[in-house]
């Protein structure tokens, strides 16, 4: 029973990498005007249907009762949240299509012509979890750039899913490339590790959940991974802060409360021993107002007792809760030290007016964002202007960052001769 239940799941995982392979080459055969068209009419879909998206989503809360407060965040839809959705799905439709684009070209001196022209990666698999948001967004995303798109999402979100993919399907039946986008139907966790051995029909598979998911991603994918890693967000304040004193404040609670539960959101404070006596207790009354729990080395505990002392695990982790590990340091090599050794090269910030401190900080650190007087919440595909992200890379290959629709292309050279022979 056991093996033909997993011969089932396999022939179910195939026929969505074989089906979704297929419509590949009929989205080939749309004009960019055509794709544009196409998406408009998927975020009008998703409009019209929103009544039974936030039905279908009520039915995943209703049986999220073991979701933290940050996954529930996650998971939850309502009128606004699919209002936002369709509009970040106009707003990739609309931009400057990146399928054919030019990135170079020259005449060689033997008279052929080159062009490196961007083309379409193929079939893009999307595993992610409990953010139902991801299923329009990486769908609209893989369209804009001619992908077929396969998305398989968490158990947690399968209501949410079924019935954002369906709102869109209308739009794609219409235009004869109903599976470009195809929703893996199963809860069966076992589907991710088939999918991603499946090399001869999907090109590359981006992850975007916890650790776990992206750790058992990458141990069995024979297809190229680009990950969505742990956001272990970091936000500096120099020493340096003339006249920023208020601006360090709004920066460090923004990126610590505005919304905790994304991967954006600063799970780290170290701040500049010269400036700590006057700014930490002035930053840990702002964040303790917003409730956040701080958890502080012995330096930050003196300066303000009520911290909880901080343990070692506490630098490493990605919190995505209401909990703040604070450090005191002693300047900008340092800090970068700190964040080299514990970050997840996602997004740091600093807050100076030195810009000396600003540019060391920048040329320290390798991690995809690098703030300079901002918070690390705008780390992301639509306030970067490519009206959403099918996930942040924290690859070095490929892509990094907020990844948009250019980010799913890749290159064709195209030369074109008058009978050139090579001697």
């Amino acid at each position: 029973a056991v093996s033909g239940a997993g011969d089932a799941l396999l022939a179910q995982c195939r026929a969505a990498a074989e089906a979704a392979s297929g419509a590949r080459l009929a989205l080939g055969g749309l004009t960019p005007g055509a794709r544009r068209d196409l998406l408009l009419e998927c975020a009008a879909g998703l409009r019209s249907s929103a009544g039974a998206i936030v039905e279908a989503n009520a039915q995943d809360l209703a049986g999220s009762s073991g979701l933290d407060a940050a996954m529930r965040d996650r998971l939850r839809l309502d009128a606004g949240r699919v209002a936002a959705m369709a509009a970040a799905v106009e707003s990739i439709a609309r931009q400057d299509d990146p399928v054919g684009k030019v990135v170079e070209g020259r005449v060689l001196p033997n008279g052929l012509r080159l062009q490196k022209r961007r083309v379409p990666l193929g079939v893009v698999l999307v595993i992610y979890e409990s953010r139902p948001n991801v299923t329009s967004d990486a769908a609209a995303l893989c369209l804009k750039s001619g992908n077929a798109v396969l998305l398989k999402g968490g158990r947690e979100a399968a209501h949410s899913n079924r019935a954002i993919v369906a709102a869109m399907r209308p739009a794609l039946a219409a235009r004869g490339v109903a599976d470009a986008v195809v929703f893996v139907d199963t809860t069966d966790r076992r589907a991710t590790e088939l999918l991603v051995g499946m090399d001869d029909l999907i090109d590359l598979a981006i992850p975007r959940g916890g650790p776990g998911l992206i750790r058992a991603v990458v141990a069995a994918a024979r297809v190229p991974v680009v990950k969505h890693d742990a956001g272990n967000c970091h936000v500096y304040v120099d020493g340096h802060l003339d006249g920023l004193e208020d601006a360090a404040e709004r920066i460090v609670v923004n990126a610590k409360a505005q919304r905790p539960g994304v991967c954006n959101a600063a799970e780290t404070l170290l701040v500049h021993r010269a400036a700590a006596g006057r700014m930490l207790p002035r930053l840990a009354s702002a964040l303790s107002a917003r409730g956040v729990e701080l958890r502080g080395c012995e330096e930050s505990r003196a300066l303000v007792p009520s911290m909880k002392a901080a343990t070692e695990e506490d630098w490493g982790t990605e919190y995505l809760a209401l909990i703040m590990a604070v450090r005191v340091v002693g300047g900008v090599d340092e800090a970068c030290a700190h964040i080299r050794r514990w970050g997840s090269r996602h997004t740091e910030a600093i807050v100076t007016s030195s810009l000396a401190s600003a540019e060391r900080f920048v040329s320290l650190l390798d991690s995809a964002s690098v703030m300079v007087n901002c918070s690390t919440r705008f780390a992301d595909g639509g306030e970067y202007g490519l009206g959403a992200e099918i996930g942040i890379s924290t690859n070095k290959l490929h892509a990094r960052g907020p990844m948009g629709a250019e980010d799913l292309t890749t290159f064709q050279w195209v030369v074109r001769g008058e009978g050139q022979i090579r001697g």
